[in-house]
């Protein structure tokens, strides 16, 4: 990328700088709690695989962006029940990180898009569609650890997921990926009510409200 546009190169080696940081500052907080960083499950473990065999920069876009949207309606919903000032504000970093990083991979995904090879739109409504379900189903071994902490169940997790892929996707619809009606039939997604949602979460406008970090200090988990 960086010999096509020099200047998206740089905003793409800066995001991957800020996950940096994400991944420092859990482990860390991890610790604090008393927990560790494991070997990933055989099925995240398989899903990663995967991943890291993508060479198509649109491929590892889409699939980026998917996985960002999850993280933010994951850390969104778990912020909801989370009563433990550190655990809240940790959530709180997360929440409105992850929320910015949603818009900027929309453009991150049109820019890669632009200067695709012929035939890529076709697999990448592929890719998606497999990806969505993937993800949906991630939720079932998800929860066998994960809800003990965040007391998401799984149908409220999964629907959560649909919900907003959908309507990421929908709203976009210039990126030409959209889950399926049945998909959406079947977590008991309405269409026509995922649109009439309030405000974007890829707009402008809530990428700056996720910009906001003043007052967002990673000082109270410390103390």
């Amino acid at each position: 990328m960086a010999r096509r546009d020099p200047d998206l190169a740089e905003c793409l080696r800066l995001y991957g700088d800020e996950e940096g940081w994400h991944r420092q500052l859990l482990t860390e907080f991890l610790g604090w709690l008393g927990g560790s960083i494991r070997p990933m499950g055989r099925t995240t473990r398989t899903f990663y695989g995967l991943y890291a065999r993508a060479k198509r920069m649109e491929s590892i876009v889409l699939v980026n962006l998917m996985f960002e949207t999850i993280g933010s309606t994951t850390y969104r919903l778990a912020l909801r029940r989370a009563s433990h000032p550190a655990v809240r504000q940790m959530l709180t970093i997360l929440t409105r990180d992850e929320s910015f990083h949603v818009p900027l991979n929309v453009h991150f995904l049109r820019a890669a898009l632009a200067c695709a090879e012929p035939g890529s739109r076709l697999r990448l409504r592929a890719l998606f569609q497999a990806t969505f379900v993937a993800l949906l189903a991630s939720t079932i071994p998800s929860r066998r650890r994960a809800e003990r902490f965040d007391r998401i169940p799984r149908p409220v997790l999964a629907k959560a997921y649909a919900t907003e892929l959908a309507r990421l996707f929908l709203e976009e619809d210039d990126l030409g990926v959209a889950p399926s009606s049945l998909f959406l039939k079947v977590f008991g997604v309405d269409r026509t009510a995922v649109l009439q949602r309030g405000p974007s979460t890829t707009s402008i406008e809530a990428a700056e409200r996720a910009a906001e970090r003043e007052g967002i200090t990673v000082e109270a988990y410390r103390a």
